[in-house]
């Protein structure tokens, strides 16, 4: 049964209610009155209400399981802010890192060859192998005649005949249009 508190006429039961089992003294009070407005300085600075209300959540799940040692603060409110900022860059960071990642993997798109790298490319397959391997070592890998000449133990005039060979067979079958046969 209720009684009424004479002195001051509030009914017992409903003035004084003890916080619910397991919730440390003071704790509700600073989640209600601080909960909106970290939410709002987190949303201000994240610009995402969503990332904003899970921090500032977690922020006081965090406080909550320290509250003895955090309500021993000045503020106890700056404590609970700085993990939620802490808590929202740590979630940007790993965003920024996870995006990072995706772009890498991504395939890109490339352009297909031109006209004339088709026509080159055609022309190329018509010569002999050991003159188009020395034109695509001198002129496309960028290889010195001497590094060919080692590499494939050939002398150097050897190279250089081939290239110049290369070139000539290039330059009649370019001239004649050497791509319809292909």
């Amino acid at each position: 049964m209720l009684s009424a508190n004479e002195d001051t006429g509030q009914v017992a039961g409903f003035d004084q209610r003890p916080p619910p089992r397991g919730v440390p003294d003071g704790f509700d009070e600073c989640y209600a009155d601080s909960f909106a407005s970290l939410t709002r300085q987190i949303y201000m600075y994240s610009g995402d209400l969503n990332l904003a209300q899970d921090v500032v959540q977690e922020a006081f799940c965090r406080a909550y399981t320290r509250w003895s040692k955090v309500v021993t603060y000045d503020d106890p409110v700056a404590w609970v802010r700085r993990v939620a900022f802490n808590l929202a860059n740590s979630r940007w960071q790993r965003a920024k890192v996870a995006a990072r990642y995706v772009a890498r993997q991504r395939e890109r798109h490339v352009e297909g060859p031109g006209p004339d790298r088709v026509a080159v490319i055609a022309v190329l397959g018509k010569l002999p192998a050991r003159q188009r391997k020395a034109i695509v070592m001198h002129y496309l890998a960028d290889i010195a005649v001497a590094d060919i000449a080692h590499e494939e133990g050939v002398p150097v005039n050897t190279v250089k005949t081939w290239l110049h060979r290369g070139r000539a067979a290039l330059a009649v079958l370019l001239a004649e249009g050497g791509t319809d046969n292909v």
